[in-house]
């Protein structure tokens, strides 16, 4: 295992300059633009040190004179104000996520020379939290959709898909009809610029989780010579995920059903760990999802809770935490299988529909489906062929993260006119550090690999696991990450980091 303090001795490829002071006045996003003016405080009564602002920029950079939305923004200071590097920005990815749940883990559990040389500073993406939030489905509507769904194929799947993505898309539109055309990334790159700038810093030091390392890409290639350290942890090819999204998604479909049959072949193999299925835990999945959509589990008032459609959304969402996860996971699933109960068949929740709301409007934005249902109907069919045990309950239910939001994508009532479509090659960009795990669940390896060779000046480091990112997984993976983000030393060429928690069996 490789600790922090066996990088310290690695060759230094490429150092950076420190960014600048907050006394200095670096370039603004866009000429014109006035940089936002942060009055930041507390964000609460509890003492922890994290400090909230809210920056207001324009809704339109094509008329930065018109609407301005505000847009939420956290930071926790540095620890150590005289060594300070700058502003470290990063993104939870989602896309979706509140920028409050990437800045609060790093800012209390990151390593210590990040909390002492750094800013922490995140900020929600327009249309998500505190930053002009759209709220397209309620959460007893979104509910009553997952009720109608299926884990297995149906009569009529595809048909109720359409009708629930109509149903989004025409509450996305009374929300904020006029917000929707500007919710695509390359508006939220310029917001991060201006936001760059506000907090006193020539250069941008990003570390992007999964999306949010589209987010860093389309950042890079909108103004390389702003960049100072990007790493991208989860790295998403960006040209399929904007330009062609059904080849990106077919991907996806395949690398979430291939995570989870690797994760019933252990089940067989790891009898004392693994009590599902009996000896034919694949068989058993279909058995079990299939008995929920028959029977599906119901409130004491006779309300659906969960069919197999919830339940496989559910265990999709459980298999990025890798090989370490699986115990847990074989317990989940057995805990269904005998007593019909337990966090796979819970609710959808309030929280979840909201993340799946930001989701979807986010990728609408910015992905350029192609207005035909019968293509959509074609490229649904062939991915959940290749995607069996998943794929039908991610394709033929309401929009449901990534891949399953091709039904309102397709449809999407809104130009995407802050959709960035290329290109991506990032001329003249400081060295950029990829991380992509061999066998994501949701992200694939590919994907990385093509993003650091898409990148013009990145290398890639490997994970050989089972999670999606590798930060919060893998010590060797975030000290190589940590070096990186300090000084700008990337890893050795064809770096590798082997999983650290393996569990007995595999």
């Amino acid at each position: 295992m490789l600790t922090f303090v066996g990088v310290v001795v690695l060759t230094c490829l490429t150092l950076f300059p420190p960014a600048a002071s907050a006394a200095s006045r670096p370039p603004s996003g866009l000429r014109g633009v006035p940089i936002p003016a942060l009055a930041w405080a507390p964000c609460d009564t509890s003492g922890d040190g994290y400090e909230c602002a809210i920056a207001q920029v324009p809704l339109d950079y094509r008329n930065p004179g018109g609407r301005k939305i505000a847009l939420s923004v956290i930071r926790k200071p540095a620890t150590d104000p005289a060594h300070r590097i700058g502003s470290l920005f990063t993104s939870p990815g989602g896309p979706g996520l509140e920028a409050f749940y990437s800045v609060r883990d790093l800012g209390s559990s990151a390593p210590q020379v990040l909390r002492e040389r750094y800013d922490i500073v995140g900020f929600d993406p327009r249309g998500v939290g505190g930053s002009a939030r759209v709220t397209c489905v309620s959460q007893p509507v979104y509910s009553k959709q997952w009720a109608a769904s299926t884990g297995r194929p149906s009569s009529g799947g595809f048909e109720r898909a359409i009708a629930f993505g109509k149903q989004f898309n025409d509450g996305c539109v009374l929300s904020d009809a006029e917000l929707l055309p500007y919710m695509g990334t390359e508006f939220a790159a310029r917001d991060m610029d201006l936001l760059r700038a506000a907090m006193g810093d020539e250069r941008l030091n990003f570390f992007g989780f999964s999306y949010g390392t589209y987010l860093g890409t389309v950042y890079a290639n909108l103004f390389p010579e702003r960049v100072r350290v990007l790493a991208l942890d989860g790295g998403i090819e960006p040209d399929s995920y904007t330009n062609d999204p059904y080849r990106n998604n077919y991907d996806q479909y395949v690398a979430a059903d291939a995570s989870l049959t690797r994760f019933l072949t252990w089940c067989l193999k790891s009898p004392t760990q693994c009590a599902f299925g009996g000896g034919h835990p694949v068989e058993a999945f279909r058995v079990l999802q299939a008995s929920l959509d028959a029977d599906p589990v119901r409130a004491s008032d006779g309300r659906v809770i969960a069919t197999g459609a919830l339940f496989s959304f559910w265990v999709s969402q459980e298999l990025g935490g890798g090989r370490a996860n699986w115990p847990m996971l074989a317990g989940y699933l057995q805990e269904v299988a005998t007593k019909r109960s337990g966090w796979l068949v819970r609710e959808i929740s309030p929280g979840y529909t909201t993340y799946m709301n930001n989701n979807a409007v986010i990728e609408c934005g910015d992905r350029r489906f192609p207005r035909d249902t019968a293509l959509l109907r074609s490229n649904v069919s062939i991915a959940v062929a290749a995607a069996p045990l998943l794929g039908p309950a991610l394709a033929y239910g309401p929009p449901s993260y990534d891949q399953g939001n091709a039904q309102s994508c397709a449809q999407w009532p809104a130009e995407r006119l802050s959709s960035y479509s290329g290109p991506w090659s990032a001329p003249g960009v400081a060295p950029v550090l990829v991380v992509g795990t061999t066998n994501d669940p949701d992200v694939p390896y590919q994907h990385a690999v093509k993003l650091s060779r898409t990148l013009q000046n990145a290398r890639l480091l490997t994970f050989q696991g089972e999670t999606h990112t590798t930060w919060f997984y893998s010590e060797c993976s975030k000290a190589y990450i940590t070096r990186y983000l300090v000084d700008g030393t990337l890893p050795p060429p064809n770096s590798v980091c082997a999983d650290e928690a393996l569990p007995a069996g595999t």
